[in-house]
């Protein structure tokens, strides 16, 4: 008996028969099998998130529009995404309420997590760990992690608030999803996610058993970290079987990684090239990326010199051509009569609305593509701000995940409207 996939949908031909013992039996009618003469035969385009922070804030003076609504000028900074001006929105008067800390915060762009700067800090589940959680069983990788920056750091967080590991190289991450290894290289692959099931079958054993002797706050806690492993075997599960499951090819060529940490708008643009085409091969559809800029820390504490102030204008001018050209390539690839933009809502933003204070507040804050009604600028209150998880919300909708409250949220983003 034969079968075959449309999407991700497993469909049984109607002339389907049981072989055993000699004996054949055809199959009744079954609902695995209406959608080969019914009008389910099209695959489900899907829709997808990408969530991208640079970390050392972005001078507001050149970011935000001085209007609001649909017929704002274009800021010096949003000059640079002229062409998506009608597939993006741009966002003021937001923030997460609690987080401080200066550049502590850039651990909770997309967490949320109030206090960062406190002794004890424990992080919640990062955005796209969520939406992974929900849809990520759905494709090879249930999320990319992924980092410029030589220090090891994440944007992602899993629900027990362990930081999740970032892949920083773009030769690395291209192999990843497009080498397909050699039938011993799988096996290999195979026999270590088995023995990484085995590991996690006895720690939950044990864990189990200890949790009969702990008190209730323990036993919550031990709960949590339970349903971690659970998670996280499944998760070994389902990678198992895409091992045997032959990767996508791609007409690109694995990029030349670019080491020196001063070229990370370079850096960022083979990323994004590399993000693509995850994206439109269906490899993936939950990215987030976190973009070090580190090297011109010593130009964000400018002090309202002239010079310095001119410098770091170059250097983020040049991140949002970078962006500029992720979104048009996106723009750009058909997908069933729309654009992999239309289907991909792209977050951009930074933790700190100043860097030259290390404000927290007012965070220069975009979203594009989506299938959102874009085109405006949305704008809230500067001194009493309005929670930026409520754009997470709409964002987890669009999706097709009912999520009615992440991190600090009290409900969707107000003025945000579906197309």
């Amino acid at each position: 008996m034969s079968a075959f996939h449309i999407g991700n949908q497993h469909i049984l031909p109607r002339r389907s028969f049981l072989h055993a013992a000699g004996v054949t039996l055809a199959l009744p009618m079954l609902e695995a099998m209406t959608p080969v003469f019914g009008a389910k035969t099209a695959p489900t385009i899907p829709r997808r998130m990408v969530a991208i922070e640079t970390n050392m804030g972005i001078l507001p003076q050149f970011f935000f529009p001085e209007a609001t609504g649909r017929n704002y000028e274009l800021s010096p900074y949003l000059e640079k995404l002229a062409a998506h001006r009608d597939q993006l929105t741009v966002f003021s008067g937001v923030s997460h309420p609690g987080v401080t800390g200066g550049h502590a915060a850039q651990r909770c762009f997309i967490t949320g997590t109030p206090h960062p700067e406190r002794g004890g800090f424990r992080n919640w589940v990062s955005l796209d760990q969520f939406a992974a959680e929900q849809i990520g069983n759905q494709t090879r990788y249930p999320s990319l992690v992924l980092a410029m920056s030589n220090e090891g750091a994440t944007l992602s967080y899993t629900r027990s608030g362990a930081p999740i590991p970032s892949e920083r190289s773009p030769r690395k991450l291209f192999e990843k999803l497009f080498h397909q290894g050699k039938p011993e290289e799988v096996e290999a692959n195979v026999d270590a996610l088995r023995q990484g099931r085995s590991m996690l079958d006895f720690v939950g054993d044990q864990s189990r058993r200890l949790n009969r002797s702990l008190s209730k706050a323990d036993q919550s806690r031990m709960d949590e970290y339970l349903t971690s492993v659970r998670e996280l075997e499944e998760r070994l599960q389902a990678a198992e079987a895409w091992e045997y499951k032959p990767k996508p090819k791609v007409e690109a060529k694995a990029p030349n990684d670019i080491d020196d940490p001063r070229e990370f708008v370079a850096q960022t643009r083979l990323m994004f090239e590399v993000m693509k085409l995850a994206l439109e091969t269906d490899s993936t559809r939950i990215i987030s990326l976190f973009i070090d800029t580190t090297v011109i820390h010593y130009i964000t504490h400018h002090g309202g010199r002239p010079e310095a102030i001119a410098e770091l204008r170059g250097k983020e001018e040049a991140q949002f051509e970078a962006l500029n050209v992720f979104l048009g390539a996106l723009a750009a690839t058909d997908e069933g009569g729309e654009s992999l933009l239309d289907r991909t809502s792209v977050l951009y933003g930074t933790p700190m609305g100043s860097a030259n204070s290390h404000s927290n507040v007012n965070l220069p804050v975009l979203l594009a593509g989506g299938g959102f009604k874009h085109g405006q600028h949305l704008g809230f209150d500067k001194d009493n701000n309005y929670p930026l998880a409520n754009l997470y919300v709409s964002m987890l909708h669009r999706l097709e995940i009912k999520a009615e409250k992440f991190a600090t949220s009290d409900g969707t983003m107000r003025g945000l409207e579906l197309a």
